[in-house]
C-alpha cells in the first residue's frame, strides 16, 4: 500500500496542513498522517484567525504561496481591521469564521493536491539510521518510509488534560493523546519540556442575553486576508462583550483551592499573555472587571465561545461563575474549558530551518517548537514546507531576515531565544514593524516563493504591476502642486499650518495631516492622473509619503545590523574560553551555537558589550589564522 514518500508530516493541525500543502504543491510526494481525518485544520480554541501581528503573519503566509488567508477569507463571518486609530504599522487583521466551514475548506485544498496523500494513523516512532531519520512506524504497526519526516503534533504528545481535580489523557478532549515520539527522541540525546494551554467554555447562544451585552459588529467596508480573488462569505454576524464582575471574582478566588493551576497538578508555564480567568484575578486582584467577548461558532450553529474565560476550575464552579455575568444569567453549557499540559522540544535543538540538529531530515513544525497560536503554527509548517522541498533539491533553505517578515522574526526568536513559555507574536517583537505592514506582505514575500516555484507567474506579474504603479505614482504626485482655492474649504477641518504659497505640493499634504481620499477627486478633476488607482495603491501612496523619513530610517538601521548578518562565527569557537563575556552569555552562546553575530545578537540575555567583545574576539582569531 504504501511506497516510499520524500516527506511525512506528522499531525494535521494547522502546522502539518500548510507543511503537507506547501511541499506537495512543490511537486514532492506527500504523505499526511493524523490521529482523525475529521479533525484536519480543526480550531480548538477560538474560532477566528489573525489579530495584533498574527493578522500580519497570515497575510505573509498567503503572500508566501500559502493557504491560510485563502480558507479563513472563504469562512469568515465578521472582519475586523484593529488598531486603525494607530499608524499603519499596527494595522492588524482579524476574522470571526466560522469553524466547521474553515475545517472543510482546508480538507477541500488538501484532497485536490494529487501529490499529497491522507492518511487515518497515529505514528509511535520514527526509523532513525545512522543519526538519520529514514520513516516511521505506526500504531497499527505499519512501517512507512520517507526521506523526511516533520512533526507537527500540536498539543498531542503526552497530552494530559485537567477540569478541576480530574486528569485525563488526551491531545484535545475527547481525543487521545501520543505516546512513544517524546520518549524515544529523549532516548537520542534530545531535551523537551512540558508546557500547558487552555480552553474556554462553549455556551448555548439561546440561553444567554445578549440585550445587556455591547454589540460588536464588523467593518463596514472589510479587507480580505488573501491576495488572491477570494470571496468573503460573509461579515454580518455580531460579537457581544460582556465584563465578570465582583460577585464572579470572589467565587474564583473562594475556588482557587480547587483549580489545578494553585495546588500543584499543573507545573508548567502557560501563556503569559492569554491566562485563564483564575490566574487573571489572582494577578490583578484590584480590577473589578475583566473583559469577555461572545463569539459565534459559526452560521449555523447555537455553539458560541467565552473568549477571555479560559478556565480549568470544576465544572460546577465553571458554570457557577458564568451565571453571575451579565447575560449569562440562564446559561446552558454545552462544553465545558479545560487545561492541557502537553511535551515540546526547546527550540536551540534546531537550525533556523527547522531542521533538527541532532538527526538530519528530522523537522519540528508548530506547538512542538513553544509556539502557541493557529498562525505561528501555520508559518512554521509553510516554512518547513519549503525547506523540505529545498533540502531534498539541494538548494541553500528559505531563512527569512528579521527585516523581511514576521515570519523571520517569529523563527529567529525561536531559535535564537528558545522561549520557556508558549510563544505569542506581537507587533512589539518586530524592530521592523513599520517595513513589516501587513498591507505590503506581497511586495515583501511574493517573489521569494515565485523563485521558489510555490506562486504562479500570473500571481507574480499582478504584484509587479503593483509595484511599478505605486513607483509611477508616487514619482507623478512627489511634486505636483494643486491650487489653494481647490482645496480651501479641506483646509479648514484638516490644517493647522497657515499656507502662504498659491500652490502647495501634494505630497507635503499628505505628509502633513491630509489623506488621500480627501484630494484623489481634485488629482482626478486636474487630470494629474487620469486613470483610475486601485485601492491598494492609492494606501500605499498615503502610506509613503506620510512615513517616508521614517522608513528611511528604519531601512538604514537594516543595513546597519546586515552587516553584523554577515559576521560569521566559527563553529569551533569555544566561548568559556573568552573571559571577558558574561558568565551567561558563556553558557548560551554554547548551547545555541549561533551562526552570525547578528543572530548572537538577538538571544535574551546577551548584551551589546558581550556582542563587541565576541567581535573583537574573532577579529583577532582570524588575524591568526
Amino acid at each position: 500500500m504504501f511506497n516510499k514518500y520524500d516527506v511525512i508530516v506528522v499531525g494535521g493541525g494547522h502546522a502539518g496542513i500548510e507543511c503537507s500543502s506547501s511541499s506537495a504543491n512543490l511537486g514532492l510526494k506527500v504523505l499526511l498522517i493524523t490521529m482523525n481525518l475529521q479533525n484536519i485544520g480543526q480550531m480548538s480554541c477560538n474560532p477566528a484567525m489573525g489579530g495584533i501581528a498574527k493578522g500580519q503573519i497570515i497575510r505573509e503566509i498567503d503572500a508566501l504561496g500559502g493557504f491560510s488567508g485563502i480558507v479563513t477569507d472563504e469562512s469568515t463571518i465578521q472582519f475586523r481591521m484593529l488598531n486603525k486609530s494607530k499608524g499603519p504599522a499596527m494595522w492588524s487583521p482579524r476574522a470571526q469564521c466560522d469553524r466547521k466551514i474553515f475545517s472543510n475548506k482546508w480538507r477541500k485544498i488538501l484532497e485536490s493536491i494529487n501529490n499529497l496523500s491522507l492518511y487515518q494513523d497515529t505514528v509511535k516512532s520514527l526509523i532513525i539510521k545512522k543519526n538519520k531519520v529514514i520513516g516511521v512506524k505506526t500504531f497499527l504497526g505499519i512501517t512507512i518510509y520517507s526521506n523526511i519526516v516533520v512533526l507537527t503534533t500540536g498539543t498531542f504528545l503526552n497530552g494530559i488534560i485537567h477540569i478541576g481535580k480530574k486528569k485525563i489523557f488526551g491531545g484535545r478532549i475527547s481525543e487521545n493523546n501520543s505516546t512513544g515520539i517524546t520518549e524515544q527522541l529523549n532516548s537520542l540525546g534530545f531535551v523537551s519540556g512540558r508546557m500547558k494551554t487552555g480552553t474556554s467554555p462553549r455556551v448555548d447562544k439561546r440561553s444567554l442575553d445578549f440585550s445587556k451585552m455591547v454589540k460588536q459588529i464588523g467593518d463596514k467596508n472589510p479587507k480580505k486576508f488573501s491576495f488572491s480573488k477570494t470571496k468573503i462569505l460573509n461579515n454580518d454576524k455580531p460579537c457581544y462583550i460582556t465584563y465578570t464582575n465582583k460577585k464572579v471574582n470572589n467565587l474564583i478566588n473562594k475556588n482557587l483551592d480547587k483549580s489545578p493551576l494553585f495546588i500543584g497538578d499543573i507545573t508548567n508555564n502557560g501563556p503569559k499573555y492569554c491566562p485563564s480567568i483564575e490566574e487573571k484575578i489572582l494577578r490583578f486582584y484590584d480590577k473589578e472587571k475583566h473583559q469577555i467577548f461572545v463569539e459565534p461558532e459559526g452560521i449555523d450553529t447555537i455553539e458560541t465561545y467565552i473568549n477571555g474565560f479560559s478556565t480549568s476550575l470544576p465544572e460546577n464552579i465553571q458554570y457557577k461563575a458564568l451565571k453571575l455575568i451579565n447575560g449569562f444569567e440562564k446559561v446552558k453549557i454545552m462544553r465545558f474549558g479545560y487545561a492541557i499540559e502537553y511535551d515540546y522540544f526547546p527550540t536551540y535543538q534546531l537550525n533556523h530551518n527547522l531542521e533538527s540538529k541532532n538527526i538530519k531530515n528530522l523537522f519540528f513544525s508548530g506547538q512542538i517548537n513553544g509556539t502557541t497560536g493557529y498562525e505561528e503554527a501555520a508559518a512554521q509548517g509553510l516554512i518547513a514546507g519549503i525547506n523540505c522541498y529545498l533540502k531534498i533539491k539541494n538548494l541553500p533553505p528559505l531563512i527569512l531576515k528579521r527585516n523581511e517578515a514576521y515570519i523571520g522574526v517569529l523563527i529567529n526568536d525561536l531559535i535564537t531565544k528558545s522561549p520557556e513559555e508558549p510563544y505569542r507574536m506581537f507587533t512589539s517583537r518586530a524592530e521592523y514593524r513599520l517595513i513589516l505592514r501587513q498591507d505590503n506582505a506581497d511586495i515583501r514575500l511574493t517573489p521569494i516563493a515565485y523563485k521558489i516555484g510555490l506562486v504562479s507567474y500570473k500571481r507574480m506579474k499582478k504584484v509587479e504591476n503593483k509595484i511599478l504603479n505605486i513607483k509611477k505614482y508616487i514619482s507623478i504626485l512627489e511634486d505636483e502642486k494643486i491650487n489653494y482655492d481647490d482645496i480651501k474649504s479641506l483646509i479648514k477641518n484638516k490644517f493647522n499650518k497657515k499656507l502662504k504659497n498659491k500652490k502647495i505640493k501634494i505630497s507635503y499634504l499628505i505628509s502633513n495631516n491630509f489623506f488621500i481620499k480627501d484630494i484623489i477627486k481634485i488629482i482626478y478633476d486636474k487630470k494629474i492622473i487620469k486613470e483610475k488607482l486601485s485601492k491598494e495603491v492609492l494606501e500605499q501612496i498615503e502610506i509613503y509619503f506620510k512615513y517616508k523619513y521614517y522608513i528611511k530610517k528604519e531601512k538604514y538601521n537594516i543595513k546597519k545590523y546586515h552587516n553584523l548578518d554577515k559576521m560569521i562565527i566559527p563553529n569551533f569557537i569555544d566561548y568559556k574560553k573568552i573571559n571577558s563575556i558574561s558568565n551567561e552569555a558563556k553558557e548560551k552562546l554554547s548551547i545555541k551555537k549561533p551562526k552570525t553575530i547578528y543572530q548572537a545578537s538577538n538571544i535574551s540575555g546577551i548584551s551589546p558589550s558581550d556582542i563587541n567583545i565576541l567581535i573583537i574576539y574573532i577579529r583577532k582569531f582570524f588575524k591568526k589564522n
